[in-house]
């Protein structure tokens, strides 16, 4: 009895149609953006969860693959909106490479880089490692600045002091388009701080 392997999809050898999803907060600009930029990539459908990073049920994103045959390649506006660990993106993308599925990414710095390929897989590891790490940081310095404000007196809310590092990382998500909001919740920050800090870049 024989066995069938089936071929690794690679951008250049797409036969079937580019399926996109989408995974988004209650923040409509953001949600926009990425409906926009799929169905600009001529995406034929978009599966789209409203989830947030700490929520694994995806129903939609299992739809999607549900929906995708072997040719077909699934398309994501960012790689945050598609894993939110390195574990998770090796594993997912794994498996659409073994059922023959294709992986793009349209924005950041995987935009163009084909997993497909051996150099491909190696850039979208290093990739996910660095997006992994930057969220432990975060974390790590809010809780360290939750924890400084106990100290002083100061319970309960959102860190309303925020360091150089983590505003570095609020105006560069800022520059990409997401709004002010989205970024305040990803980073575990006062809203109203970083309207302060970002204001003039408004």
């Amino acid at each position: 009895m024989s066995s069938e392997t089936v071929p690794a999809v690679t951008t250049n050898t797409i036969t079937g149609q580019l399926i996109g999803y989408a995974r988004v907060s209650t923040d409509d600009q953001e949600a926009q953006l990425q409906r926009d930029a799929l169905t600009a990539a001529g995406c034929a459908r978009v599966f789209e969860d409203k989830a947030s990073g700490k929520n694994a049920d995806r129903p939609e994103l299992r739809s999607a693959l549900d929906y995708a045959r072997a040719g077909d390649t699934l398309c994501v506006w960012k790689l945050d909106r598609f894993a939110r660990s390195l574990i998770d993106l090796v594993t997912m993308v794994d498996m659409l490479r073994e059922r023959g599925i294709g992986f793009k990414v349209l924005t950041g710095a995987l935009a163009n880089i084909d997993p497909g390929t051996a150099d491909g897989r190696l850039m979208l590891q290093v990739v996910g490692a660095m997006a992994e790490f930057e969220r432990s940081l975060i974390k790590e310095r809010t809780r360290a600045g939750l924890d400084a404000a106990k100290a002083q007196g100061r319970t309960g809310g959102r860190p309303s002091v925020v360091n150089e590092d983590v505003l570095t990382v609020a105006r560069a998500r800022k520059a990409k388009g997401e709004s002010v909001s989205a970024i305040a919740k990803a980073l575990g920050v006062s809203r109203a701080t970083l309207y302060r800090h970002l204001g003039d870049d408004s």
